[in-house]
């Protein structure tokens, strides 16, 4: 029987998607042996190994314009003594998380101070230790010359905890830094008294109530209202456990007493302002409870460019989050509609503009094996190509393709944050680096790693390790946590303070960076709160656009200096100079010189220097 021309059309066809589908299969088998034969069978990424055609093909070599830019630790020179911690571990959830640093200028002298915050010791500790134990938070004061003096005896906020995070806010807008912190057991509130001395209000103000294990917070006006609010991270339901009964990661023996999946999430709170004093614990009218999250760091920031800050949180195995604010007191989760609910172990957050197009991005630190991650804002970018068909917020996590992905396989990150340390317009990335692994030999130290540092080379090519040629610190190890920034010395840079668990902290100072054009911005609120929370500035000098917002680097249970930094490059001159309160209003200057400090009350028309 003649085969018809439809049906042998048909047959050939067939055999064509056949032969297609053959290839395809027999390619796979290809590439699936290349990488059983390159890694061995059914076994899994293991720390410390690089995989050939995986972790080494993303690699990348550093450029040879890389900044001349050091960092000098000067901690002991300067007059800062601190050491993390007293005695032994007893292998306890709550000795491994802490601790955080916040910088504040706490007596007006227009020189950032600096709160350290401690841990008195094993959470097994009894009462008459736990009273003797020297370990305890730290208040130093800025001498304006390079060198600080403890002035915590006189100061009054020597306190004894298990101390996590820090940070200042005026929350009655009268022009003297308050300051709260975050610790395992109860938090601790001290109003500025204006005369160098605090005076503890933790009952009056309404944040004594809750006792629970808190980590990290970030003052904010979520509604708005010229007051500043406060949202607090619970971690978990932590309960003292037997130590010896362990659990396997990466065929490392873990104690559970030390496992964040062995308990329970803790609940957040979010705190309003009442203007006279007070606060009102209102988390779950908010809707901020994030009761399933394992909360640790959180960043309060307007991502979508509506005049509203959001919340962003980075939990420890549980989805993050990230809550839009509504503008009505209420918030509303969108984290997987943003593709932002990333469920690994974060710790870390930096926020900020790292490719200078106008929106907010998100750098967040993980645990071992997980990669960091660089959530680029696309925003704006939607806006740009098609405003009409803008799906809202979107990120995209650029990490490996930027250059900050598998470089950190080997490492558990904590402290981090944006800023310019060579002055070029562009933001880089400083991490904090320190195990959650316990020593093998002696298990009641935990294992040490080194810090990194990323220079931004621009959004055509992404981040660079520059640890190796940036000062001997960075051949270092230690355990690291918290990390706050601040040009504590004011020569135009910006420099890093390190805590590290159970161990010494480290000043370090930058030396080189303020080579290239720089400019600082000191804000004061008047309709607004007084700290200027919230509000956004762009600068337009020559060809850089470089845009800001004030208070939303939340580094990890630490808080860095709101004075806001430019890099400016070769410019000789600012151009412009706009800034939008949260109030509404907006002021624009214009020709500034550079290379100084620079102070705007909300709604004058002049400038003033220092």
């Amino acid at each position: 029987m003649p085969t018809s021309p439809k049906y042998t059309a048909i047959s050939r066809r067939k055999k064509r998607i056949r032969l297609t589908i053959l290839s395809g299969v027999v390619l796979l088998a290809v590439i699936t042996a290349a990488v059983v034969l390159v890694s061995g069978p059914d076994r899994p990424y293991r720390p410390g190994e690089a995989i050939k055609g995986i972790t080494a093909d993303l690699s990348r070599s550093l450029p040879d314009d890389f900044p001349l830019v050091t960092f000098n630790e000067v901690s002991a020179v300067s007059g800062i003594h601190f050491e993390h911690f007293w005695r032994e571990r007893t292998i306890q959830l709550p000795e491994d998380m802490g601790s955080g640093a916040a910088w504040g200028d706490y007596n007006n002298d227009g020189w950032p101070d600096l709160f350290i915050v401690n841990m008195v010791g094993p959470v097994t500790l009894e009462e008459e230790k736990f009273q003797s134990s020297p370990a305890r938070c730290v208040l130093y004061q800025n001498n304006g010359d390079g060198s600080f003096s403890d002035k915590t005896d006189a100061a009054g906020v020597g306190i004894q905890v298990w101390g996590m995070a820090a940070a200042w806010g005026d929350v009655d807008n009268d022009g003297w830094l308050d300051l709260f912190v975050s610790c395992y057991g109860s938090n601790r509130f001290f109003k500025n008294n204006g005369d160098g001395t605090f005076s503890e209000r933790t009952a009056q103000s309404g944040f004594g109530a809750s006792v629970g294990f808190w980590s990290g917070v970030c003052w904010f006006d979520y509604d708005r209202d010229g007051y500043i609010d406060l949202y607090v991270c619970g971690y978990v339901k932590f309960a003292i456990q037997d130590e010896t009964v362990v659990t396997q990661q990466y065929n490392v023996d873990v104690p559970a007493s030390i496992n964040p999946s062995s308990f329970e999430p803790e609940r957040n709170l979010l705190y309003k302002n009442s203007g006279d004093g007070t606060f009102t614990e209102v988390a779950k009218q908010a809707g901020v409870l994030n009761e399933e999250g394992r909360s640790l760091s959180v960043s309060a920031c307007d991502f979508d460019d509506d005049g509203r800050q959001d919340l962003y949180i980075a939990n420890d195995v549980s989805d993050n989050v990230l809550y839009r604010n509504r503008g009505d007191g209420r918030f509303e989760a969108i984290s997987h509609e943003a593709w932002v609910a990333d469920y690994r172990g974060a710790m870390g957050i930096a926020t900020g503009d790292w490719d200078n197009d106008a929106d907010k991005d998100l750098f967040i630190t993980h645990w071992i094996a997980q990669e960091n991650a660089l959530y680029s804002n696309m925003h704006n970018d939607f806006n740009r190509f098609n405003p009409a068909q803008n799906p809202g917020l979107r990120f995209m996590d650029e990490a490996d393709r930027f250059g900050l992905g598998q470089i950190a396989l080997d490492y558990i990150g904590w402290g981090t944050s944006f800023f310019d340390y060579n002055n070029d317009g562009l933001l880089d990335l400083f991490v904090a680096n320190g195990s959650t692994f316990q020593e093998k030999n002696n298990p009641h130290l935990l294992v040490a790693m080194q810090d990194k540092l990323f220079w931004n080379r621009g959004r055509g090519f992404g981040f660079f390790d520059v640890s190796a040629v940036s000062g001997p610190i960075f051949e270092r190890k230690y355990v690291g946590r918290g990390a706050a920034f601040a040009d504590y010395d004011n020569d135009g840079d910006v420099d890093i303070f390190v805590v590290n668990n159970v161990g010494p902290a480290m000043l370090l100072r930058n030396d080189g960076g303020n080579e290239k054009a720089w400019l600082k911005v000191s804000l004061q609120g008047e309709r607004s709160n007084r700290q200027a929370l919230g509000t956004k500035l762009r600068l337009v000098s020559g060809h850089l656009e470089q845009f800001r917002e004030v208070g939303i680097q939340s580094s990890y249970c630490s808080q860095n200096s709101l004075v806001q930094h430019f890099g400016l490059a070769g410019i000789s001159q600012v151009d412009l100079l706009e800034i939008e309160w949260p109030s509404g209003i907006k002021q624009t200057f214009s020709k500034i010189d550079v290379r100084q400090h620079i102070y705007v009350v909300e709604g004058s028309d002049t400038i003033t220097t220092r």
